[in-house]
């Protein structure tokens, strides 16, 4: 876990918790008494599926874990005029694919809690 320092636009600071890999993994091997290294195999696995998963060729993916959220795969369209906000010269974007993550309910129900 790492504590970063970001300045929001209004130029007042802000702090933020980055959590890593290696910080899922030590949680995980806390959880369930297994060895740091064990945990961060079987974690570093999940991911690469997942990975491997949402990369496929296929142009609608879409990843259910119940009671976390959703990821998916939506494909773009391309966009023959999208602007360079630096040099305001149109650039032609070619269709590509993004990710996007939907909250499950029970994620969403503690986030929305008051703080």
């Amino acid at each position: 876990m790492k504590l970063l320092e970001r300045f929001t636009q209004k130029g007042h600071l802000k702090m933020i918790i980055k959590y890593t890999k290696k910080d899922i993994s030590n949680r995980v091997a806390e959880k369930t008494g297994n060895s740091f290294i064990d945990s961060h195999a079987t974690v570093s696995e999940i991911f690469n599926v997942m990975r491997e998963m949402m990369t496929e060729d296929d142009h609608n993916i879409r990843i259910e874990i119940r009671g976390f959220g959703t990821l998916q795969v939506k494909p773009t369209k391309a966009k023959p005029r999208a602007r360079n906000p630096k040099t305001n010269e149109e650039v032609f974007v070619p269709p590509h694919r993004k990710t996007h993550f939907k909250p499950g309910r029970i994620l969403k129900a503690k986030l929305s809690k008051p703080i």
